[in-house]
């Protein structure tokens, strides 16, 4: 009964966010692709720079000179949730609107570059350590910053809604409420994806990049 109640709940916060998760979507994919072109736009030079810096990290990887999961977990966990943290407070505000979707657009232009610059540089090679070190998390971190930047987004313009629309006396309280909730629940989605970023990725790496010798 309770797993419906949820399933309920959540299949009405999508219904009723439909809008504003397609444009999230779409902001989050043109980040991307956009990532993806400033790779191209690079000198030659800069290219260089970022490959030999690469190639450091590389073989310090290959030899398991890693820091310690744990220390990784946690650097992980605080910088998403920093992230989150401050999408919802700029979400608690009417003017964090705009701020809340270049967020947004720039985790999606920092995925593009990243796998950009892998697969430019190293091809075939490049495309699988980015499939090994970057897209596992971010099968979980992706859709957890769309939920986040939309609830941010959905309760911003409620406030506005209240503030200037006088009709429209639907309490605030209970909307904070599920709102935070719905970030808490997403904190517990970052937590998964930093222990897969800490504990998981190194090692799949490493298997990647010795059998790359």
């Amino acid at each position: 009964m309770k797993r419906n109640g949820i399933g309920q709940a959540i299949a009405i916060h999508i219904e009723e966010n439909r809008p504003i998760y397609l444009f999230t979507i779409v902001l989050f994919l043109m980040g991307i692709v956009f990532g993806a072109i400033v790779v191209n736009s690079l000198s030659l030079a800069q290219r260089n720079d970022l490959y030999m810096y690469l190639n450091q990290f590389f073989g310090q990887v290959s030899e398991g000179h890693f820091a310690q999961a744990s220390a990784m977990f946690s650097a992980s966990f605080a910088h998403y949730a920093k992230y989150v943290g401050l999408m919802w407070i700029l979400g608690l505000s009417i003017i964090g609107l705009p701020v809340i979707l270049i967020l947004l657009f720039l985790k999606g232009v920092v995925v593009g570059f990243t796998v950009g610059f892998l697969v430019n540089q190293m091809g075939m090679t490049g495309f699988l350590l980015s499939f090994v070190s970057v897209m596992p998390q971010n099968f979980l971190l992706v859709p957890a910053f769309i939920i986040t930047a939309t609830a941010a987004v959905a309760f911003s313009l409620k406030m506005i809604r209240n503030q200037f629309i006088k009709r429209n006396n639907e309490p605030v309280f209970p909307q904070f409420l599920r709102y935070s909730m719905l970030i808490l629940c997403v904190g517990a989605v970052l937590a998964i994806a930093s222990a897969f970023e800490a504990y998981v990725s190194p090692v799949l790496m490493r298997i990647v990049i010795s059998s790359m010798g």
